[in-house]
């Protein structure tokens, strides 16, 4: 068994925990580890639909402005790999389920929430700049 892996992964569960309402309520009912993937899975598609609706947004109002538009949709590409390299260097294994057990789906969709929600506040203040300058 391998113990510093079970106590780092425990930890980080911890740090990365978007502690939202909903994702609280869920893991208060969850009496599996199965469940518990499953609340942290709905955590990360509610921060991926508030980083689209952001993204939709802002691409609404950067549409006038052609440059702009292919360099936000350019970073939001960037981003994304970032997000995919990130996760992938976090967890190198091939095998990530018997590498890392089945705490390892929770931890990933967690770490994909954190990431989605930072950049959604990055993406909020381009979306205000962008609504300032139409005034």
């Amino acid at each position: 068994m391998r113990y510093p892996t079970i106590v780092f992964l425990l930890v980080s569960v911890a740090g990365v925990a978007q502690e939202s309402a909903q994702y609280r309520t869920c893991l208060d009912s969850a009496t599996s580890q199965m469940a518990m993937n499953t609340c942290a899975s709905e955590e990360a598609g509610r921060a991926e639909a508030r980083l689209n609706d952001v993204y939709r947004n802002l691409l609404t109002l950067s549409a006038k402005q052609v440059e702009a538009l292919a360099k936000i949709k350019a970073a939001q590409k960037a981003w994304t790999d970032y997000r995919d390299a990130y996760l992938e260097a976090m967890y190198p294994a091939k095998d990530k389920m018997g590498e890392y057990g089945s705490i390892y789906l929770m931890q990933e969709n967690l770490i994909r929430a954190r990431l989605t929600d930072q950049h959604t506040a990055e993406l909020k203040e381009m979306l205000q700049q962008y609504s300032n300058e139409g005034r």
